[in-house]
């Protein structure tokens, strides 16, 4: 009775009508509303009807119409807002008034992040909406970047669990060129990526989980706000232009406020051209471009040091790697801060250990950074899988690289060198000629292990009968015998393969290589390497990216004067002939089946013979 009494009442039916009418406003009506809320105090009500027909479900025209109109509205009034969380005075009205317009200013810019979130939304809406939202950023109260809208619209960019593409290119191309969206993004992404709680960065699990694709977080909505955190991180332009000097655009008058001692840029340095405030340099009590840049650098390295200390998906792992050390270390505050997620990183080994060489090695080379097991570590990575791997190109280069140095003892250069000569023998073509050109190097680089070209037999083999069965640990057992290869390739400490002891008997194989530009590349660098006015480094870039598909195009491409002809009176019926296989036949058996290789009873009486010979002779 109480329910069908409460249906009855009028005052709810009156309310129920309303809404409805207000659901089905025309365009027409939208724009009276629009003009009498911006005409007068008195038409104040019209603001919730606007409200109400700002979503992603409402019509395109409707809903740009109620977006302007409250737009033009909310803005000559956002310096008299009181904060969200003040309370209001009952006794003011004024303050009641004032509390309530900042409910539906709050309830505004709420339903312009929906729109922007919302995969309903037409794009068009979204960039309009985007406008007003930065517009709101942009005029606060004097002129200061209001963080928190800007933050709360990062928040639902991150948290969405729909794409949000369009949106970050709108933000991309309009507003990251900016230096104090730039700054307050990095702040706001730092305090989203510490929001999803604590993270044991010291813990080689975290690390390693990434190389097993094994993700620490169970939670799919966590992984999903990595991946925007790093798609944010990824468009925000770096700090300097294309000049190299840091571009001083600013979307706000007054970005940086003083704290505590800061100095605050104020509007003496910033000149208005065509729209946009250009921070100027000056020598006044007032902060410099060099300043704001160094106030940027330290947010970026907290924003990416937050980051990266989030349990990664393996792609976006494998991601950051290749791409740290082009756009993050350069502009970090001080790169050392990466040191434990690298060598953590290194010491995985495979393929994340060459995805983190290139950092690390800027970080040892430019920065300070002392590694002591780092050629040990490089050492382990010459396996015959990277030659086959992605970023094989990168990493044959910062071998090179890391192996210029004329300081590097001459055991660890014959070690390196040995380890490739070795692996010559089992990687594809293109991987041997990338071998030729850094064994050449090294030899170039350091004559003190040309010894290897050409080792002596007589005095390995003496060596060899002094020293007995213990060379090589057991894995290759020279047993006295002289010529036997010293070197043992199994062994994983550089300083104890033998490797000066030996010779680079595996590159003078390769002069027979079945690829004809394997054999080619070995005579040609048939020079006196003792003598380095002879002979140049070669660039190990020409060939680290080198494949099958790279060598016969350039075979195909080669003009060749003489090519070897073959005539036959008859069309042959097997690869080989038996003349050239003594005892062996090639053609149909018995029983009508090729069976290649078997033995016929010429050669069985052949064998016979033979083993009789040998029984007679001893």
């Amino acid at each position: 009775m109480a329910s069908s009494s409460l249906s009855k009442d009028p005052k709810t039916k009156k309310k129920k009508k309303q809404s409805r009418d207000e659901s089905f406003r025309t365009l027409e009506e939208l724009k009276t509303l629009g003009h009498q809320l911006l005409s007068s105090r008195a038409h104040i009500n019209n603001a919730p009807i606007l409200l109400s027909h700002l979503s992603p479900s409402s019509p395109l025209q409707h809903a740009l119409e109620s977006l302007l109109s409250l737009q033009s509205f909310f803005i000559p009034l956002l310096s008299d807002l009181p904060p969200s969380s003040k309370s209001p005075e009952k006794s003011d009205p004024e303050s009641v008034y004032r509390s309530w317009l900042r409910s539906k200013f709050d309830q505004f810019v709420g339903s312009l992040i929906e729109i922007l979130v919302s995969p309903r939304s037409e794009d068009a809406l979204k960039d309009v909406a985007l406008d007003a939202i930065m517009e709101f950023v942009k005029l606060g109260r004097g002129g200061k970047f209001q963080f928190p809208i800007y933050h709360k619209l990062v928040g639902e960019i991150v948290h969405s669990t729909s794409s949000v593409d369009f949106l970050l290119d709108l933000l991309s191309s309009k507003f990251f060129k900016y230096m104090d969206v730039r700054y307050f993004t990095y702040v706001s992404l730092e305090k989203l990526a510490r929001s999803f709680g604590p993270t044991h960065v010291s813990d080689n699990r975290n690390v390693r989980s990434h190389a097993d694709g094994e993700h620490i977080s169970g939670s799919s909505n966590e992984e999903l706000a990595i991946y925007k955190i790093h798609d944010i991180l990824s468009r925000i332009p770096p700090l300097e232009g294309k000049d190299g000097k840091p571009d001083c655009d600013m979307w706000c008058v007054s970005a940086f406020s003083s704290k505590s001692g800061d100095k605050k840029v104020s509007s003496e340095v910033l000149l208005e051209e065509d729209g946009m405030h250009k921070l100027k340099k000056c020598n006044d009590d007032v902060s410099s471009v060099s300043d704001i840049t160094k106030r940027i650098k330290i947010k970026f390295t907290k924003a990416w040091i937050s980051f990266l200390r989030l349990p990664l998906p393996l792609d976006v792992y494998k991601e950051v790697l290749v791409n740290l050390h082009q756009t993050v270390v350069p502009h970090m505050s001080n790169p050392v801060i990466l040191c434990d997620f690298l060598t953590r990183s290194y010491d995985i080994g495979g393929v994340i250990s060459i995805m983190a060489l290139s950092s690390l090695f800027i970080l040892m080379t430019q920065h300070g950074l002392e590694y002591p097991k780092f050629y040990e570590k490089l050492y382990a990575l010459l396996v015959p899988a990277v030659f086959m791997a992605k970023h094989r190109a990168r990493f044959f280069q910062l071998l090179d690289s890391c192996l210029k140095s004329s300081l590097l003892p001459a055991y660890l250069a014959a070690a390196f060198a040995k380890k490739l000569s070795r692996l010559s023998l089992t990687v594809p073509p293109s991987g041997s000629l990338v071998i030729i050109a850094i064994i050449h190097n090294l030899l170039r680089r350091h004559p003190s292990i040309n010894c290897l070209v050409h080792q002596v037999d007589d005095e390995t083999g003496e060596e060899a009968l002094r020293e007995g069965s213990d060379l090589g640990n057991g894995s290759e057992t020279c047993n006295g015998r002289p010529g036997t290869d010293l070197f043992n390739s199994e062994e994983i400490d550089p300083a104890k393969s033998n490797a000066m002891r030996s010779s680079l008997w595996e590159i003078d194989t390769l002069r027979h290589h079945y690829c004809p530009a394997v054999s080619r590349f070995v005579a040609s660098l048939e020079e006196d390497l003792t003598v380095r006015a002879k002979t140049s480094e070669i660039t190990v870039k020409d060939f680290s990216s080198g494949s099958y598909a790279t060598i016969f195009r350039e075979e195909i491409r080669r003009r060749i004067k003489q090519v070897p002809l073959a005539f036959y009176k008859a069309t042959p019926t097997s690869l080989f002939s038996d003349s050239e296989f003594t005892g062996w036949t090639f053609g149909p058996t018995e029983n009508g089946n090729n069976k290649a290789g078997e033995v016929n009873p010429i050669g069985e009486d052949l064998h016979k013979s033979a083993k009789k010979q040998r029984t007679d002779s001893s």
